[in-house]
């Protein structure tokens, strides 16, 4: 079957002019050798996945400002884009990412909040910077599947922690890392990791800031499934593919339901299950596959 082909772009940050995506632009290169210096790449293909590649290889694709922006803007015109029913995000070249830019925070300890001289200054701008990030993940009403190809620590790890779906090369490394550098944790690693690995072992990790290998983050529940490294792209893209064919909209349902119930009572989250199943049973997707269900055939869900 020949490979779908794709839209790809650059990212736009909040102050560029342009969509996200250019139609008819050349294809992008592999991670490892994106054709563009832009901090963020996007490839919108005609399977329903967009590719989202965090692109300072040479930084080990450190978070700056400018990458969170960008990611942001990639990250709310996928939701927006109905041709996309999955988000995949990697990084290019041997790192998922480093994580905040040490070599920044060594010249200016700033650079941790990304500017701001007072405390509810600096701290609003690092806020903000994971919601629009770490948050949007979470919230977005699309599956969105971390593709770890390589080391993913400190707050790249809260990213990786809000998508639905962590699928790592055997070459991943994860972990906190914060007491490296003597820090505490952001991008909502300290909320998510516990919910993942449960207690005990989230305050290990971080008091330790020990990292984990591929394997050993999958038998602790960390990421999802481990594949081989030459072929982790592919793999991993496949499996992005089958998600881009399913129920698009019960599937944000689903995601909607899950992340109240993390902070509702049962009762509250059997209602808005209910909300939701009511709202699931009038899209076509449900129709359609009731049909296909009672004719014995396999449905199609066109997202919708």
């Amino acid at each position: 079957m020949p490979a779908p082909s794709k839209r790809s772009s650059a990212a736009t940050s909040p102050s560029s002019a342009g969509a996200n995506t250019a139609p008819g632009a050349a294809a992008r290169e592999p991670p490892g050798g994106p054709m563009s210096d832009a901090p963020i790449l996007v490839d919108t293909r005609d399977d329903g996945v967009a590719l989202i590649t965090l692109n300072r290889p040479d930084r080990l694709n450190a978070m700056s400002a400018d990458l969170l922006a960008q990611l942001a803007d990639a990250l709310t015109a996928a939701a927006a884009d109905p041709a996309v029913r999955c988000v995949a995000i990697t990084g290019a070249g041997r790192a998922f990412s480093a994580g905040g830019d040490v070599k920044d925070m060594a010249a200016d300890r700033r650079a941790v909040t990304f500017g701001g001289e007072s405390d509810e200054e600096a701290s609003g701008l690092l806020a903000r910077a994971a919601q629009s990030t770490t948050g949007a993940i979470y919230d977005l009403p699309k599956p969105v599947v971390a593709l770890i190809n390589g080391v993913a620590v400190g707050g790249a790890l809260g990213l990786v922690l809000a998508c639905d779906v962590r699928l790592a090369s055997s070459r991943a490394r994860l972990g906190t890392a914060f007491r490296n550098v003597g820090l505490s944790g952001d991008f909502g690693t300290t909320y998510l990791l516990p919910r993942l690995v449960g207690w005990g072992r989230a305050r290990e990790l971080f008091l330790s800031g020990d990292l984990l290998d591929a394997e050993g983050a999958r038998a602790i529940g960390l990421v999802t499934a481990v594949y081989d490294a030459d072929s982790f792209l592919d793999d991993a893209l496949a499996y992005c593919a089958g998600l881009a064919q399913g129920p698009t909209l019960a599937f944000g349902r689903m995601k909607a339901n899950l992340n109240f119930g993390e902070g509702h009572s049962l009762r509250q989250a059997l209602a808005h299950e209910a909300l939701n199943q009511r709202f699931s049973a009038l899209d076509h997707d449900h129709h359609d596959a009731a049909v296909a269900f009672a004719s014995k055939q396999e449905p199609v869900f066109r997202g919708r």
